[in-house]
Formats: structure tokens, C-alpha cells, sequence
């Protein structure tokens, strides 16, 4: 059914942004329709099932560094992103090479309950 809509809409001649819209309501199904939510609202759970980027959970399934299992916010995990060629450059060269520390939290995604290692060996 779905791809009816994306080929009627395609040859219609508003196809590109159609199949924007249908995309995103993709992704927003699939995110909403694997994961549960947590009191505030996030999605938790294993980012195995994810398609893509967009359709992780805000809170990813991790083991910390002493084998607590948790979750870690999507956003801790992406990171601050370089605004330019040479940020990029001295955000890697700054990198220590033992890796850093995010927390890793209870579902609830506020409870800290340990840390995991991102980067190092």
C-alpha cells in the first residue's frame, strides 16, 4: 500500500518531496513500533534493530565498563559535531588514545547507574 502512494505520488510530478514525507513517516513508525517509552517520552532498546541513524532509540541498549547493562543517550554517543575542516582535525588530534567516559543510564534515561568506554581498546 505504501508503495502505491510512493509511485502514484512519484509520477504525479511531486515525487521528491513526497517521498520525503513518506520517508520520514517511515522512520517515525519504525522507531515508534520497536521501541517502548520511557515516562518522558523516549524510546529505548537495542539499536540492532535500526534501520538507519534516524531510527535508533534515543536511549541505546550498552554494557558499561564493569558489565552493568543500561543505556546510553543517542546524543552522548554521537558527540559534538566540527563545524569546520579544522575542528574536525583538532577534535581528533585532542582525543586521548585510552578512549572517554559517557554515562550509561536506567531506562528512565536520568538514573546514572555506571559509565561506558567510548574509543580506546
Amino acid at each position: 500500500m505504501i508503495f502505491a502512494v510512493f509511485m502514484i505520488s512519484v509520477s504525479s510530478g511531486s515525487g521528491l518531496s513526497q517521498y520525503t514525507n513518506v520517508k520520514n513517516a517511515l522512520n517515525q513508525f519504525h522507531i515508534t513500533s520497536l521501541y517502548p517509552k520511557n515516562k518522558n517520552g523516549q524510546t529505548y532498546g537495542s539499536a540492532a534493530y535500526a534501520t538507519s541513524p534516524e531510527t535508533e532509540p534515543d536511549l541505546i541498549l550498552a554494557t558499561g565498563v564493569d558489565g552493568t547493562e543500561g543505556y546510553l543517550l543517542r546524543k552522548d554517543m554521537e558527540g559534538e559535531l566540527p563545524k569546520t575542516p579544522e575542528e574536525a582535525i583538532a577534535m581528533q588530534n585532542s582525543r586521548s588514545p585510552e578512549g572517554h567516559d559517557i554515562p550509561l543510564y536506567d531506562k528512565d534515561g536520568e538514573t546514572v547507574i555506571g559509565v561506558f568506554r567510548v574509543g580506546g581498546e
